[in-house]
């Protein structure tokens, strides 16, 4: 579905992405862990074609992206949840979800799929007319979530969606993430919790100053004493 070859990245002269290669097939939960500036959201952001690598390939179900611009890669059906949950702050929660469904026309469909949105987010129904700005980080981040799913992805890349959150939200957001992928959505994860993360990927990756390290099943990369030692605290 999703593959990166040779993937160089920089800004002006340094060089943040040094040559990555990773691969994410349909139907999986693929993660990317690793220290703050290893390159993570970096990654992330040229795959949605918000930073343009420097060199590399980029395959969307063999469609190149590097050359394309992010809206056009949104309707290839791959969508990401940013880092810091980046809602808009003074639309309500409703009109939030409509915005993420900016790309299509299926008018039917879109009511169809919010409704599907409020089923996988209960409180968001609740809060459907509220703006967006006075919701808790928690249920942010689930409108984050909500809005990208109303672009109806194939894809889902999440850019720490745990961050600042509660223990209890954390479990919260990552059974919403298996649920979601247990819908057919395939998901990128990139997460500081590398414990959360690799307990639900099929697949990992560590990404250590612009470099993959490391990599294996989740539950291969858990035991892994290298990782548990730098990334599980152990």
């Amino acid at each position: 579905m999703l593959e990166i070859k040779d993937l160089k990245v920089s800004y002006g002269m340094i060089e943040a992405i040094k040559g990555i290669s990773f691969e994410v097939k349909d139907g999986e939960i693929v993660t990317l862990i690793g220290a703050n500036g290893a390159g993570k959201t970096t990654t992330m952001h040229a795959i949605s074609g918000l930073l343009k690598p420097a060199s590399g390939s980029i395959l969307l179900d063999g469609k190149e992206l590097t050359k394309m611009a992010p809206h056009k890669i949104v309707g290839l059906g791959l969508a990401q949840v940013p880092e810091g949950r980046r809602v808009f702050a003074q639309q309500t929660v409703e009109e939030n979800l409509i915005l993420g469904a900016y790309s299509r026309t299926d008018k039917e469909e879109i009511t169809k799929d919010m409704e599907d949105v409020f089923s996988l987010f209960p409180r968001l129904k609740e809060r459907r007319t509220q703006t967006a700005g006075t919701l808790s980080g928690g249920e942010q981040q689930m409108l984050a979530m909500g809005r990208s799913l109303m672009a109806k992805p194939s894809i889902l890349l999440m850019d720490e969606p745990s961050m600042g959150l509660s223990p209890l939200l954390v479990s919260e957001i990552f059974h919403i993430i298996e649920e979601i992928n247990k819908k057919g959505t395939t998901v990128l994860l990139v997460e500081q919790n590398a414990k959360r993360a690799l307990s639900i990927a099929n697949r990992a990756y560590v990404l250590e100053t612009g470099y993959i390290t490391l990599s294996g099943t989740g539950e291969e990369l858990a035991r892994d004493e290298r990782v548990k030692k730098a990334y599980l605290g152990g």
